[in-house]
């Protein structure tokens, strides 16, 4: 059974910094591309970011290119995200993705 677990979210302020982490667990990590989307109240499901599986191949959304950074570690079957800079607009429950599974998603709060 394929099991995605967020954390790390919470609440911080404009131009901060959080590290999202995403364990995952039922199949062979290292195999398999994964991805963090994020979803804000109102607003349209965005892919935030993806990595190859072989961590050397990543993609952004416009929204976040310069301030998020996604990596994984093979080893740990973890995958990263660090936002940094981070804005009111980045506010959204964040969800890992792989294999068409989602986790339960951790909230990020970006307010003052």
């Amino acid at each position: 059974e394929v099991q995605l677990v967020e954390s790390g979210g919470g609440l911080v302020q404009p131009g901060g910094s959080l590290r999202l982490s995403c364990a995952a667990s039922g199949f062979t990590f290292r195999s398999y591309a994964m991805g963090w989307v994020r979803q804000a109240p109102g607003k349209r499901l965005e892919l935030v970011s993806a990595i190859n599986s072989g961590g050397d191949r990543t993609s952004y959304a416009d929204s976040v290119k310069g301030r998020g950074t996604i990596s994984r570690d093979n080893a740990k079957n973890t995958v990263y995200l660090q936002m940094n800079s981070l804005k009111p607009e980045d506010t959204a429950v964040y969800y890992c993705v792989a294999l068409g599974h989602w986790g339960q998603g951790t909230q990020v709060t970006v307010s003052s």
